[in-house]
């Protein structure tokens, strides 16, 4: 997960330690979160419906 300000064209060229450090563990916290909530199957029926609005454009 990119965290603003970090990586090619992110902004500073460099982060202070402390920056690094909350971004590293703000990181690993949403992670430890959220990752098994974004590994759940997308509902079926919401796929119906994804499938019910691509088809009327």
């Amino acid at each position: 997960m990119p965290v603003e300000g970090t990586g090619a064209g992110g902004g500073r060229a460099s982060k202070s330690a402390p920056d690094a450090a909350f971004n590293l563990w703000l990181q690993r916290g949403l992670h430890a979160i959220y990752d098994d909530v974004a590994r759940e199957p997308v509902p079926e029926e919401l796929l119906r419906l994804i499938e019910q609005d691509r088809s009327k454009s």
